[in-house]
């Protein structure tokens, strides 16, 4: 209903778990990361729990479509059946054809598992079983998932098992009748909600995907997100779809903090005040508290007052130093370094509002675009779709003038102004000191400290993936993308050439990888994602691609 009028082209907040929209959190990259590389190790369960809503069932989604190509995966949606429905449907999952008669037969289902694991496993494939709710497991199935992890040859496990579930499955296997099922856990992770700052990237990310091109939520709006939804996905999702709808029926292209309150009260069933309500009421007792002091203070020292106040009348007036001006506060300015044109004495804000025709969107895009060489047209749909076509990918989010140093790549910034405008330009180059921003047809140098009063961290930049497909690479996958890292890495930080046929990411290339960010003060998580191959494609300057810092040092 309201997708074209927030220019989206569809809705950003379904609550279906579509892998396109996974924002990962550091939590959930981290568990991602573990899931993929578990697969390619022995055997042994892996253990996945978070409240409803987290995003496990998101994660799972996802795993799936990253899985390598040597694994098979069955998984369990619903755990509530008796051990032999449990092994028949794992059958079922992998196609095992079994005869009607051993369809109720825990033996002969093990038998039929058994064997067809070991002719997998010939064929240098691996199996993963992935069971999700499992907090609903019985004791008895629990007991046969147990026992499959006996499947095994003389040196490596057979099976994969990832169990899925809310924090009741962590209680479940602290049971002592289950402890030699949670000896062989080899890996647990916890999803926990989103951080502030988590949540409103969260939202942004959704609303990209969706296909918005302009910021539809406040930074106020935000922040109620958070404080409303406590950070749990599924909770924002419900809210932010009904703020959009509650924004959208007022003909508001903007959803402030009222509309997520409103959507709240829709969503709990009750009243949601606005939080500065609790900081009032504890405002007026104060300051009823302190009106009656204040009474309590004038009655007890009235004659006192009275008497210093007749003195200070008496006494001959003293001649007062002459005032000195008092400075005002200086406002932003274009300012400029020592060896450049003169600094502008004109207040920063003023220079947006006169160049309002400049800080579009559209026009935003165009100067970005053109400075890696490519061509952006309003009316040829999103501006990351068009960049796609033309070799290039966008990253969105939130960040700090140190993150741009060390991405090192022309972005849209999007400012604020004094009355609450936003306006997005083009940063084009990056020093201690100061950024130039194309502002008016022109490279304007600003104060790093000027500028940051009217910038809050979002930017939008453009970079061009080494590979045909941009995707993050983790640990256990493998092809020509993990050849082209590990080489990488290795020129980046002066080693010799890989032997050929390296091809699997593998225990060194995660040490490779960790390295590597740690020298570039990346996260350091041995995951290769979008900003460590920026860096390393800066390091290398491999595509020759447009940078904002004169010098990069090398890896």
């Amino acid at each position: 209903m309201y997708t074209s009028f927030f220019g989206l082209q569809e809705k950003p907040f379904a609550i279906t778990p579509d892998p396109r929209y996974l924002y990962l959190s550091e939590r959930h990259a981290e568990a991602l990361a573990h899931l993929l590389y578990g697969i390619n190790e022995a055997g042994g369960f892996v253990q996945l729990t978070g409240e409803v809503g987290t995003g496990k069932t998101t994660v799972i989604r996802s795993l799936l479509e990253q899985l390598p190509g040597h694994a098979e995966v069955a998984l369990i949606l619903n755990p509530r059946v008796t051990p032999a429905e449990f092994l028949l449907t794992i059958c079922e999952e992998l196609h095992i054809p079994v005869p009607e008669a051993g369809k109720g037969s825990t033996k002969t289902l093990m038998d039929l598992l058994g064997r067809y694991l070991l002719e997998t496993h010939a064929r240098g494939r691996r199996v993963v079983l992935i069971v999700d709710e499992a907090q609903n497991l019985s004791a008895q199935t629990l007991e046969q998932v147990r026992l499959l992890t006996n499947l095994e040859t003389a040196t490596t496990k057979l099976l994969q098992i990832i169990l899925i579930g809310q924090p009741e499955l962590r209680d479940l296997l602290d049971q002592p009748d289950l402890r030699q099922l949670a000896q062989r856990i080899t890996g647990r992770y916890h999803l926990s909600p989103l951080s502030v700052e988590e949540a409103a990237g969260y939202v942004k990310h959704r609303m990209r995907v969706a296909g918005a091109t302009a910021e539809a939520f406040t930074p106020g709006a935000l922040r109620e997100i958070y404080r409303l939804s406590g950070g749990v996905p599924r909770v924002i999702n419900v809210m932010a779809d009904r703020a959009l709808l509650g924004a959208f029926t007022r003909e508001d292209h903007r959803v402030g903090a009222a509309y997520i309150r409103q959507a709240a009260e829709e969503v709990y069933g009750r009243p949601v005040p606005a939080p500065w309500l609790k900081w009032a009421t504890g405002s007026a007792i104060a300051a009823a508290l302190a009106i009656a002091a204040f009474g309590a203070w004038t009655f007890y020292s009235h004659r006192d007052t009275r008497t210093v106040a007749a003195a200070a009348i008496a006494r001959p007036a003293e001649k007062a130093p002459a005032a000195a001006a008092t400075p005002k506060p200086a406002a932003a300015t274009t300012a400029v370094p020592a060896a450049a044109t003169p600094v502008e004495t004109v207040p920063f804000d003023q220079v947006l509002a006169q160049n309002g025709n400049d800080t579009t969107t559209e026009a935003a895009l165009g100067k970005l675009f053109a400075l890696w060489g490519a061509h952006y047209t309003p009316t040829q749909g999103r501006g990351c779709d068009q960049a796609t076509r033309q070799g290039l990918e966008c990253l969105f989010q939130k960040g700090s003038w140190a993150q741009l140093r060390t991405l090192n790549r022309p972005a849209i910034l999007t400012l604020t102004d004094d009355v609450g405008r936003t306006h997005q330009v083009v940063l084009t180059s990056l020093n201690d000191e100061h950024a130039t921003i194309d502002l008016g047809g022109r490279p304007r140098p600003v104060s790093i400290a000027g500028l940051s009063r009217y910038w809050f961290g979002d930017f939008l930049l453009l970079w061009r993936p080494p590979m045909a497909v941009a995707k993050a690479l983790t640990p256990g996958m493998r092809g020509a993308d993990v050849r082209w890292l590990r080489a990488s890495l290795r020129t980046a930080q002066g080693l010799p050439a890989a032997p050929q046929g390296a091809d699997v990411y593998d225990d060194d290339l995660v040490r490779l990888v960790q390295n590597f960010q740690r020298t570039h003060r990346l996260n350091i998580d041995g995951v290769a994602g979008v900003q460590t191959q920026i860096v390393l494609d800066t390091v290398l300057n491999a595509t020759g691609s447009p940078t904002i810092v004169a010098q990069v040092a090398g890896g």
